[in-house]
């Protein structure tokens, strides 16, 4: 294999996240298999990663920062349930488009890692002022983010196992269980 100049950390990852979210799972990826995929040996790629802990952790910080965006971008603009409501198809497209990282943004980030902490604290801000828009603060906030973030995993992985084979809409399903939640939430 001939040594591949301008390989860098981000290409490195990039080419990770491909490889989970065509495998639907993180766990597939293999630093034999990486290094191969990008033409190197697997000893070259601590030339940009820590190991495959390290990749893990990059790609987990990768699906945070995408989420964060994905989230922002669709609530730009908007406030109230408008914004939730876009936010909620936003967290769900995201799995959708990301089967191979979405699992990684799941469990709690550890506070030591500052940089998930940080992308993982703008997913959280963005729901917190959309929810405060519609006059939830505090820990009533909290409660609220818990559920939401309940419900959108619950549907997402439901969907994304083929839990949903009934002849009906999966979209009008999505939107029915989102606007009662909001219902419910707000005290409609």
């Amino acid at each position: 294999m001939i040594k591949r100049r301008g390989l860098t950390q981000e290409v490195v990852v990039r080419r990770a996240v491909e490889m989970a979210n065509a495998a639907r799972n993180p766990e597939a990826v293999t630093l034999t298999e990486l290094a191969a995929s990008l033409d190197i040996q697997p000893p070259s790629l601590y030339n940009h990663i820590a190991g495959l802990d390290g990749l893990r952790r990059e790609m987990r910080l990768y699906a945070l920062t995408r989420l964060s965006r994905a989230l922002r971008q669709a609530a730009a603009g908007e406030t109230g349930r408008k914004a939730l409501v876009y936010l909620a198809h936003a967290y769900r497209g995201f799995a959708q488009e990301n089967p191979g990282i979405y699992p990684l943004i799941l469990p709690a980030v550890p506070t030591e890692d500052a940089a998930a902490t940080e992308a993982s604290e703008e997913v959280l801000t963005t729901i917190v002022l959309i929810l405060g828009s519609l006059g939830l603060e505090g820990e009533d906030a909290w409660h609220a983010v818990r559920g939401l973030r309940s419900l959108l995993h619950g549907f997402v992985s439901l969907e994304m196992s083929g839990g949903f084979e009934m002849p009906l809409e999966v979209e009008k399903s999505f939107q029915r269980a989102v606007t009662a939640y909001i219902d419910g939430m707000i005290g409609k």
